[in-house]
């Protein structure tokens, strides 16, 4: 019953860890064992594996709440607002960004459009 249980909240992984611990405790000689320890090491290393792959995402992209991210989302607020709101439908207005602003505004646009052309390249020319 419990085994039951286990394998449908778990998952495939967790079904295949409590597959490969009855076939090793079912396993009557040696070669058995040996196959219920290999297919047990390898479910093993697939879940390492998936914890790798997912940490490397996270290095890779990041989280939500770094600053880069955070300033991306005010000024696409900012510039979803103005189009959606103002201009679509009419229901407001919103003045112009000005000074500071509208540089900063313009260097975050930038940076969003222009980072992974420059990653590209340095890729290509670190080769």
């Amino acid at each position: 019953m419990w085994m039951t249980i286990l394998s449908f909240l778990g998952g495939p992984v967790i079904k295949g860890l409590i597959d490969a611990y009855q076939a090793k405790l079912k396993a009557g000689n040696v070669e058995a064992k040996i196959a219920a320890d290999l297919a047990a090491s390898e479910i093993a290393a697939q879940t390492a594996e998936t914890n790798a792959v997912m940490q490397y995402r996270i290095a890779e992209l990041g989280r939500w709440y770094e600053p880069d991210k955070l300033m991306g989302y005010c000024v696409a607020l900012y510039f979803a607002k103005l189009l959606v709101w103002d201009k679509v439908l009419g229901l407001g207005s919103t003045d112009a960004l000005a000074g500071f602003a509208a540089i900063t505004a313009n260097l975050v646009v930038s940076f969003y459009f222009a980072k992974r052309g420059f990653e590209n390249v340095a890729r290509i020319i670190k080769r």
